[in-house]
């Protein structure tokens, strides 16, 4: 646990969904390794927008076999 709580964090954790329309600079998730950055997005840990628009998940195979799901920001028009 966190600190020495007894409860576990609970802002790490993924902050859009898909569809949903985003700003320029929005987190959209925090230290959750499932997701990478795709398309208009920056960040390692924390993904973060880098152009207004809405938000669209990809999924690709890796040459390993795994799937990994991809955080993408379609511009708006």
């Amino acid at each position: 646990m966190a600190g020495g709580k007894s409860t576990p964090k609970k802002d790490n954790k993924m902050k859009v969904s898909g569809g949903q329309h985003v700003k320029t600079g929005k987190i959209l998730c925090r230290t959750v390794d499932t997701y990478k950055a795709g398309k208009n997005v920056l960040g390692r840990g924390c993904l973060y927008a880098a152009v207004d628009g809405t938000i669209a998940f990809t999924r690709k195979k890796t040459p390993k076999g795994s799937v990994r799901t991809f955080i993408n920001v379609l511009p708006a028009k």
